[in-house]
């Protein structure tokens, strides 16, 4: 009975961390709204890319993949959060095209046909694997090799504001959700036994630990530009 109850409670921490990380990943989805808003007032893309979109939702799809039945056990959660995610940047892809020139339309479209092109062989590939363990294993590595990936790209902007000693394009709601999501998820896994899952949102959770610092250390010295979009093109 000790052992059964054991596990109804790690059972019942696992999804209440999980829906605690579907909850807080709102915070990121919603981020680029600013920079949206921008681009529909002025009726044009700018020098803002569309690249992060682009890869945001080949990570959501193959994240979402791998969060279903037929790939890893009792991870629907990691399905529902990433598939809520890859229609954020649906839409925000679909802007992107709308407003933008048309050389970056046409190679936004190209790229976008690339991610459903590379997804769709990601998960035909791997429902020709028959054994369920290698399958696991196989998407497993890449799912978390595309987190791990993705939670890196914060470290162009963690070197962005120690240069310029400014916040300004590490908005606080964004840190803030990115460490309570990569939290919730790294609980999340580790209570799941996945390190598929804690792996990489450790990783996450790290960061967001240095950004809230930076932005704790540096905000005296930033201008009150919050209303300034993340997402920018340095190219």
């Amino acid at each position: 009975m000790d052992v059964l109850g054991s596990l109804q409670t790690l059972a019942t921490c696992k999804d209440a961390a999980g829906i605690a990380g579907n909850i807080f990943a709102f915070g990121l989805f919603l981020s680029p709204v600013p920079t949206f808003r921008r681009i529909i007032r002025n009726e044009s893309t700018e020098q803002f890319s569309g690249l992060p979109y682009i890869y945001a939702l080949l990570n959501c799809l193959i994240t979402a993949w791998y969060g279903l039945p037929m790939i890893s056990s009792d991870n629907l959660l990691v399905t529902t959060v990433n598939s809520v995610g890859a229609v954020f940047q649906m839409v925000y892809i679909i802007m992107f095209i709308r407003y933008a020139e048309k050389a970056k339309r046409l190679r936004m479209l190209g790229l976008l046909l690339m991610v459903f092109g590379l997804f769709a062989v990601i998960a035909i590939g791997s429902l020709l694997i028959v054994d369920f363990e290698a399958r696991h294993l196989t998407i497993g590595f890449i799912s978390c090799a595309s987190l791990i990936s993705m939670f890196a790209s914060p470290l162009f902007i963690i070197n962005l504001v120690i240069r310029t000693r400014s916040v300004e394009y590490m908005p606080f709601h964004l840190s803030l959700s990115t460490f309570l999501m990569s939290t919730s998820f790294l609980l999340y896994g580790i209570f799941n036994f996945d390190p598929f899952v804690y792996v990489p949102n450790g990783i996450g959770t790290l960061l967001g630990i240095i950004q809230l610092f930076l932005y704790s250390y540096y905000k005296r010295s930033s201008r009150d530009n919050s209303g300034e979009p993340l997402i920018v093109s340095y190219s």
